[in-house]
């Protein structure tokens, strides 16, 4: 008998196989099936055909036979769906096929769906006597999009969809959700290589027993199901995921085999998800063929009157085009393919007492004033805070503390206060004003000319800003910190093990190791990537240090026009306004930062942390070959990385521009170029190759 549990023999190849009578083969691979079967009616279907007490019985059975033959535990094993592995952060992934988003509509059921279906029939080039287009209507889950790789029909890696081209590896916690597979069917025409991209979520009712349970341990509740969900699937430790009643549903496709190697061949979308079902996904029930516009009004009414009775959340619906090779030829617009768009409901919205009005300092030094509110159920979600964003939205809503308010949610969006109810004050309360001083670190409040938010000026010194200072400051492009991301960061914040920038170059390995899924070579590691980072330019330590309004570009021109960190400090208004691209608002900035005591502070400590560049070699000498063009960059260069390039123009006097237009200069295109070379073509506009660009520098001239 073949075991078809040999591809997974690598963890035992270095001692020969044990001879394995086929009677005990035969009862593994019947206890593995009928656990399966068990497992899929249970968790996708909902139709449990045996008590609990009989599958735990026979799952005991199999852990018995696989631990007197261990040499046959394999990964898709109902045995090993919680493995328990702690890591050191999650690996990121690049997608075979880009995880993009599509376009949302939020106006009502009729406009939404009429518009979307007129935008179909314009891009196909369908007159009014052409029949109805046939679309797939389906929910839109509030939860966290997950790329399933399967390969051999094995579960081989789950990705999350980060920024659409490159995501996380969560397999390690994925494995632990009963609905989904570790191995597909080999009788259902599952290609040999297949991703399969839904949705992870959690049911409200489980939500509710979580809570339930993280309040009695006397840990932190969730706000609401999808951070739930999203937070168990980012956990590193795998134990901690498989205690969190996670759900998943399917609902399309990623990479896959393609017919001419034999993969299958799908006509349509709906096709597509009923493969998927009989591979042994759980496709929402609600999903439907609507034909035309009037079916997809009616499906989104529908969905809208049985929401708040779904055993999960949706905040909206999603209609496709069903016809795949009609998806083909209606392709893509930017990011977004135009045979699709998320239809969502309507925020939701409450009317609660205002009880209080406080004022937060954000991770970038805005002060936002803060509603505090008696509880209300808004959207599933207890609110006790909402949002009033500036000061100008508090005159305008004319909003005072005792007044009943309405209070709107919508999705994942943090509540806001939206009006108020007249005439429910009881008594007169003086207009609020922004403190002068920021509640958490004393610095001056400013707002700028021709803004509506108040900031802090306390920068690198107040608290609140700590972290995103830190973050910043180890970004790859300032003084690229390998190693120094969120998670550390809070710790080293949360445990005052760091105050300040130069903080971090005074760690020492004790320190670090120490902290929670630090080990030793970790710390090292991070230590190494410090003392690597002293070493740097001016306009990378400029641009670390956070200044508002000052960018790569800025910090790159100071650099080069001033060539030294003291000269840049010492500058007045006048003097900064000389710089290329600086106007008074950005000097001023630059000004007010320099002028603050603790600032200058921070400045010189880490300079005596060792913290130092090349001064004068930016310096701008004599004219630039490039001055006041714009270039273009786009592709893979032969031997220069795009940061290499993009510095080698600028130190020329070139802008570096994202977009083609027609100003711009020239085009330097490598490998791999998309749109923005095919619009140069379009604009007859110059296109240049790294030869051509290293020529370019060296005149000025194409």
């Amino acid at each position: 008998m073949t075991n078809n549990l040999d591809l997974f023999s690598g963890a035992h190849e270095s001692a020969p196989a044990p001879v394995v009578p086929d009677k005990v083969l035969f009862k593994l691979q019947q206890l593995r099936a009928q656990l399966n079967q068990w497992a899929h009616e249970y968790y996708v279907l909902d139709e449990p055909s045996v008590p609990d007490g009989e599958y735990d019985r026979v799952f005991q059975q199999l852990q018995a036979l696989e631990g007197a033959y261990p040499s046959l535990v394999t990964p898709d094993s109902p045995t090993q769906r919680v493995i328990g592995a702690v890591l050191d952060g999650l690996a990121p992934v690049r997608h075979a096929v880009p995880m993009l988003s599509i376009r949302t509509e939020t106006d009502n059921e009729a406009t939404g769906a009429q518009a979307f279906d007129a935008r179909v029939r314009r891009e196909l080039e369908l007159d009014e006597s052409a029949p109805l287009v046939e679309y797939v209507a389906e929910p839109k889950f509030d939860g966290l999009a997950m790329n399933l790789r399967y390969e051999n029909g094995v579960l081989l890696q789950a990705t999350t969809r980060g920024d659409g081209e490159i995501g996380e590896d969560v397999t390690h916690n994925i494995r632990a959700i009963r609905q989904i597979p570790l191995s597909l069917p080999r009788d259902a025409g599952v290609p040999p290589v297949v991703e399969v991209r839904g949705e992870v979520y959690m049911r409200r009712a489980d939500f509710v027993r979580l809570n339930a349970r993280q309040q009695a341990a006397g840990a932190k509740s969730f706000a609401n199901p999808r951070n739930a969900a999203a937070g168990s699937v980012r956990q590193l430790d795998s134990g901690i995921s498989a205690q969190r009643p996670l759900s998943f549903f399917a609902y399309g496709l990623g990479e896959i085999t393609p017919p001419a190697h034999g993969g299958p061949d799908f006509a349509t979308h709906y096709a597509m998800l009923q493969a998927l079902k009989s591979w042994g996904f759980p496709v929402a029930p609600q999903v439907c063929i609507a034909q035309g516009a009037p079916d997809l009004i009616a499906f989104h009414e529908r969905m809208g009157a049985d929401r708040a009775d779904l055993p999960y959340e949706i905040d909206g619906v999603v209609y496709k085009v069903n016809s795949l090779a009609l998806q083909r030829q209606l392709g893509f617009v930017t990011r977004e393919p135009r045979w699709a768009v998320a239809h969502k409901y309507p925020a939701e919205e409450m009317p609660t007492r205002m009880e209080g009005l406080d004022v937060q300092v954000g991770r970038t030094g805005k002060l936002t004033p803060v509603a505090r509110l008696a509880p209300v159920a808004v959207g599933g979600v207890i609110v006790t805070n909402a949002t009033l964003h500036n000061l100008f939205e508090i005159r305008k809503k004319r909003v005072r503390v005792g007044d009943t308010v309405i209070v709107r949610r919508a999705g994942d969006v943090i509540p806001e206060v939206v009006g108020k109810v007249a005439g429910t004050r009881a008594a007169y309360v003086p207009n609020f004003r922004m403190p002068a001083s920021c509640p958490i670190c004393g610095s001056a409040v400013v707002r700028e000319k021709g803004e509506a938010n108040h900031r802090c000026t306390g920068g690198l010194f107040c608290p609140a800003q700590r972290k995103e200072a830190l973050l910043h400051f180890a970004a790859r492009r300032a003084m690229d910190i390998e190693g120094l991301g969120d998670k550390i960061v809070d710790q080293l914040v949360d445990g005052a093990v760091v105050r300040s920038l130069p903080d971090l170059y005074r760690l020492g390995l004790v320190a670090l190791a120490s902290l929670e899924r630090m080990g030793e070579k970790s710390a090292q590691n991070l230590l190494d990537a410090l003392e690597k980072s002293k070493s740097t330019t001016l306009a990378r330590f400029l641009f670390g240090l956070g200044l508002r309004h000052v960018g790569e570009t800025t910090a790159k021109d100071l650099a080069r026009h001033f060539g030294s960190l003291d000269a840049i400090m010492a500058a007045e208004v006048e003097q900064l306004l000389q710089v290329r691209d600086i106007g008074p608002v950005v000097a001023a900035s630059i000004h007010t930062f320099f002028a603050q005591p603790h600032n200058r502070e921070v400045v010189e400590q880490l300079r005596a942390c060792g913290v130092h560049w090349e001064e004068g070699a930016q310096r701008e000498l004599g004219a630039q070959v490039l001055a006041g063009k714009s270039v273009v960059l786009t592709g893979t260069l032969p031997t220069l990385s795009r940061d290499q390039a993009k510095e080698m123009l600028e130190a020329a006097g070139a802008k570096v521009s994202g977009s083609v237009s027609k100003k711009t200069f020239c085009v330097v295109a490598g490998a791999e170029a998309g749109s923005k070379l095919a619009k140069a073509q379009e604009l007859g506009l110059p296109v240049l190759d790294e030869a051509g660009m290293q020529a370019l520098l060296q005149t000025g001239e194409l």
